[in-house]
């Protein structure tokens, strides 16, 4: 069976405050010769493997490269060096405004992304009056999506995510911005698409969350993987790393 998503030499680098820019003679140096004053590698030499079905947490500080990994398995962002490949489609949950049009009212919204993301016209039909209920936006459905508070921005992206058949599901902090009673039903559709044999890369810093999904870890410092185990082993040396 192939691996879910294969990573192998990966590498990103940025300029201060933005994304860097390579000229046509950038593309034949070597990388020693690429990076310029101001850029940094937000990932560095990162490998590994995830297998179908696993369920990884991504762990580390703030700025350390886990939001870009995980832009970088979504395909939204390219790697300057290696390669990232991924066997199966994604349902990305990384962005509460990825995908969503503003002026569009949420019934637009929830037709358009939907089928952007490959469900049938028929499919959307039958699924949208499950994923307006499950976002609690019965009543929104002719407002104009950028009329919604974040929070119901980040029910309505959960709800038409969490309803995607792909076998991949990538999940960054943004259900941080929910309430408490919309993060436990998300919680537990999680623990549904689990037990349906679906992959899970989760980025969060709770770490009971970490516990309760993933069963290994892969702890990013400085853009480099710096341990790839069981998710206790990895929080354990993130802990101790981080207190020291």
């Amino acid at each position: 069976m192939r691996s879910a998503i294969e990573v192998q030499g990966l590498g990103v680098h940025f300029r201060r405050n933005r994304r860097g820019s390579r000229s046509f003679k950038d593309l034949f140096a070597g990388a020693s010769r690429r990076s310029r004053p101001g850029e940094f590698w937000a990932l560095r030499d990162v490998s590994f493997s995830v297998e179908p079905g696993e369920s990884i947490g991504v762990v580390g500080r703030n700025g350390q490269g886990k939001s870009t990994l995980l832009r970088l398995v979504a395909k939204v962002l390219l790697p300057d060096e290696g390669t990232v490949a991924v066997n199966g489609g994604v349902a990305p949950l990384i962005e509460i405004t990825g995908g969503f049009v503003g002026d569009l009212t949420v019934r637009e919204n929830v037709r358009l992304t939907s089928g952007l993301h490959g469900m049938s016209r028929d499919e959307v039909t039958r699924r949208y009056d499950g994923i307006i209920e499950f976002a609690e936006l019965a009543g929104f459905e002719d407002t104009p999506y950028k009329h919604l508070s974040n929070g119901m921005k980040v029910r309505l992206a959960f709800a038409v995510v969490s309803q995607l058949d792909e076998p991949i599901l990538l999940v960054d902090e943004v259900l941080a911005v929910g309430d408490k009673a919309f993060r436990e039903k998300c919680y537990t559709r999680i623990d549904e698409l689990l037990a349906e044999g679906r992959t899970l890369f989760f980025v969060s810093h709770n770490e009971r969350d970490l516990r309760r999904f993933c069963t290994r870890g892969l702890y990013l410092d400085k853009g480099a993987l710096v341990l790839d185990a069981p998710i206790a082993e990895v929080l354990d040396r993130y802990n101790a790393d981080y207190n020291s």
